[in-house]
């Protein structure tokens, strides 16, 4: 008899603490309750990324941490009110406005993912042309308005006037407005930029009026990173675009060739022969645009060479392509001139040697005189 009662004693002092058998259970149901959601929003992504639908695998992937975060919230919650029921702490009333907090901060992730998600999933998709700069400033919008909504609604929950922040945040805005001008200025010009868009991430830009060329890499709100052709970052303020002209080479339509040539002042009676089949032979070119301006003339009589110019544009505006279509070009020209039985020029000087005795007969008459 005393065996059984040895037995019974720890049982009726757990049916006594029965809210911790309660709780031990809220917790045991949440961690259940988790795995279950993991494992179903898994099925559930598998199944969506078989579809075309950009929004859903976003929403699917942007969902799989928040929600395992709010299911621990709500069954710790579940679990802190059973033991409020038998403890009495200062520190339990401060549950609910923990909570509310956690609970938005929460559903900000969320949100803040999801646009991540989106917007990653927009810019990996081939299907259609996007414009990466303009998608990653609507991106930096959207999650700059859900922080600051997210922030309203945390002093609300907390029980600050929202009306009375908003307020302060009128008159102190004019203070800070004049404390940190340039940082609005920058922040003006990166929303021009994304505004107007006279470049993009990825294109080669340049000023003559400042020592800026490279390609961008980065448009933020306050500064533009661009990598310089000797592979040095350049930070420019992006006010300064406001301010200067800027050149973008990379929206151009084609490439320009323009070079002088020149012959030898004893083949120019096959001056006109040579410059006819230059012509010709840029018009057949396959790289040379013919619709667009395309010369071939006789220019100047140089020092030392009978000069024509070749004025004409490339279909390619990849660099490195342009300079195999110029290289091209410019052998078949020297091949032209070869063809004829000329040749090309180079700097020469005369030199007129005269006899002697020409010399001393033509100061004879200065002498007797």
């Amino acid at each position: 008899m005393d065996s059984w009662q040895e037995w019974l004693n720890p049982l009726q002092s757990l049916v006594g603490e029965w809210w911790i058998v309660q709780v031990f259970m809220v917790v045991l149901v949440t961690l259940m309750a988790n795995m279950l959601v993991k494992r179903a929003l898994d099925q559930v992504a598998q199944r969506l990324q078989k579809t075309k639908n950009l929004w859903d695998d976003a929403l699917i992937s942007a969902l799989q941490k928040p929600v395992t975060w709010m299911v621990w919230l709500v069954g710790f919650s579940a679990a802190i009110e059973l033991s409020r029921e038998v403890a009495d702490s200062p520190l339990l009333t401060l549950i609910e406005p923990v909570r509310d907090v956690l609970v938005i901060l929460i559903l900000t992730w969320f949100f803040i993912r999801f646009i991540k998600e989106s917007e990653k999933n927009f810019l990996e998709d081939n299907n259609k042309p996007r414009d990466a700069t303009t998608i990653h400033a609507i991106a930096k919008l959207f999650k700059l308005s859900v922080m600051i909504t997210a922030a309203l609604v945390i002093l609300q929950s907390l029980g600050y006037s929202v009306s009375g922040v908003l307020a302060f945040g009128g008159i102190g805005g004019v203070a800070v407005g004049f404390a940190a001008k340039d940082l609005l200025a920058n922040f003006f010009g990166g929303l021009m930029i994304y505004l107007d868009r006279p470049f993009k991430v990825g294109d080669w830009i340049r000023s003559s009026d400042r020592d800026i060329e490279g390609t961008v890499e980065e448009i933020g709100w306050r500064l533009t990173r661009i990598r310089t052709f000797d592979k040095r970052p350049l930070y420019v303020p992006n006010s300064v675009f406001a301010n200067i002209s800027v050149e973008n080479p990379s929206r151009m339509s084609h490439r320009r060739i323009k070079e002088t040539m020149g012959i030898r002042y004893d083949d120019i009676s096959v001056l006109t022969k040579i410059v006819a089949n230059v012509k010709k032979m840029l018009q057949n070119h396959p790289e040379i645009d013919a619709t667009q301006t395309l010369i071939v003339n006789f220019d100047q009589f140089a020092p030392s060479s009978l000069d024509f110019f070749i004025y004409t544009f490339t279909k390619t505006t990849d660099w490195i392509k342009y300079h195999d279509v110029k290289q091209d070009v410019l052998v078949k020209v020297a091949d032209i001139v070869a063809a004829h039985g000329a040749e090309m020029a180079y700097p020469t000087s005369t030199l007129h040697v005269i006899p002697s005795d020409a010399a001393r007969s033509s100061e004879q008459p200065a002498s007797s005189a």
